[in-house]
């Protein structure tokens, strides 16, 4: 199993370029399911999430091929669709229930296995399925899968409440939408940039579709959709992880294709922190305008709050930030787990439910490290990054399915960093 040693102490200058986003890719990809005729997408990230994805959309019966430049992939699926998405693939990540909404679509019935993903709480089911039974699908749990049958063979327009902004209930029901007969409004949507990097991709397909980026969506069913080629929107958790690498350990970096739009919430965090973010004509620029970091308090909530997905990255700045900082996780219940690795490095942090209370120290020192999930990982390598000494960061499997070339981009800038095989 791969580890990653770090060593610690100096600045870091120079340009990192910022990848298509991940989650955005993962809700694309299915969309090839929605129409007979190609779907290409450019600037696709290269990722082992985007690697099952591929797995699964095969054994559906789609055509995917990852051409020679490494960023664009090219779908098809005019052949017959399997309606099956089996657990042996659908296990390794929580996006693969995103075929559900377009099998349902194109096809009427499904059968998707409940998924996996990371394990930083509960990401239940019921607000997909509870959509899709409003527009007039039956769907039971049976032996851990989910089958689902459109009444009549195609699913209807509906007006669907959520009880809160889910952005996979939002991507699937859209999808689902896409092809139902009438009109269907989403109250309560997610309006993250993914969502809209998928409307509009599925407008050039020719689905209609109003008020994406809003709280409330609206889509026309049409009777087919069509090909087209889009390219994938950048990855902001990936940006706002990079913008932190320097507030760390000093230096400025360019962040190539940034775009402050994509994380105000945390530009704004950032600002109150010490931390200067300039926009250049290539994205942006960022490095600390004193030698210490301020102490800051944060909620995370659904865009275009502070995302939950930069809460271990920030945490570990924070740990040698000047004062106490209280960080509220309100997304996922158990989100901390990055948080006693941190106190192995010499971190102050008390965890008590959902609230985190951080104390600065002067200065982390390098321990060997267990990463628990995906943004943990990374979490820990930045606090590697700014501590004395040498960090190893075990169980790094987690980092190869939200972050490309991360050893490579990192050493360009002047981290001391290498993957090891052990």
């Amino acid at each position: 199993m791969d580890s990653i040693l770090v060593r610690g102490g100096g600045p870091l200058n120079g340009q990192i370029p910022i990848a298509g986003a991940k989650n955005a890719c993962l809700a694309l990809m299915p969309a090839t399911l929605l129409s007979e005729e190609p779907l290409t997408l450019t600037n696709a990230p290269r990722l082992s999430d985007i690697k099952t994805m591929t797995e699964l959309l095969r054994s559906l019966g789609s055509e995917v091929a990852m051409m020679q430049d490494g960023k664009t992939l090219a779908m098809s699926c005019h052949s017959e669709i399997n309606t099956r998405a089996e657990y042996d693939i659908v296990r390794k990540m929580r996006a693969s229930n995103l075929v559900l909404g377009p099998l349902l679509a194109r096809e009427g019935v499904a059968e998707v296995s409940l998924p996996g993903g990371c394990a930083i709480g509960a990401r239940p089911m019921d607000i997909h399925t509870d959509g899709l039974t409003l527009m007039g699908a039956d769907i039971e749990l049976r032996d851990g899968y989910l089958h689902a049958k459109a009444q009549g063979g195609r699913l209807k327009g509906a007006v669907i409440d959520f009880p809160f902004a889910s952005v996979g209930a939002t991507e699937n029901i859209m999808m689902a939408a896409t092809l139902a007969k009438g009109t269907t409004v989403i109250n309560n949507a997610a309006r993250e940039p993914e969502i809209v990097d998928l409307a509009d991709c599925l407008r050039k397909m020719g689905a209609q579709i109003d008020g994406d980026g809003t709280s409330t969506i609206t889509i026309q069913g049409v009777d087919r959709l069509g090909g087209a080629t889009h390219p994938v929107v950048i990855d902001r958790i990936e940006l706002g992880t990079y913008m932190l690498a320097p507030a760390f350990c000093g230096g400025e970096i360019e962040c190539l294709g940034g775009r402050m739009d994509l994380l105000t919430s945390f530009c704004v965090k950032l600002d109150e922190a010490g931390i200067d973010v300039t926009e250049t004509d290539k994205g942006l620029k960022v490095k600390r305008r004193t030698d210490e970091i301020k102490a800051i308090n944060i909620t995370t909530e659904p865009f275009p709050g502070f995302p939950t997905d930069l809460q271990a990255q920030m945490m570990a700045v924070l740990c040698t930030a000047n004062g106490t900082s209280v960080l509220e996780e309100k997304i996922f219940e158990n989100r901390f787990m990055h948080a006693p690795e941190l106190v192995r490095m010499g971190a102050k942090i008390d965890v008590a439910g959902g609230t985190a209370t951080v104390t600065g120290v002067n200065k982390l020192k390098g321990a060997p490290v267990m990463a628990t999930d995906l943004r943990a990982s990374i979490s820990l390598i930045l606090a590697g990054l700014g501590a004395e000494g040498e960090t190893k960061v075990s169980r790094v499997y987690h980092l190869d399915r939200g972050y490309e070339k991360v050893v490579c981009k990192l050493q360009a800038v002047g981290a001391q960093i290498e993957r090891i095989s052990e």
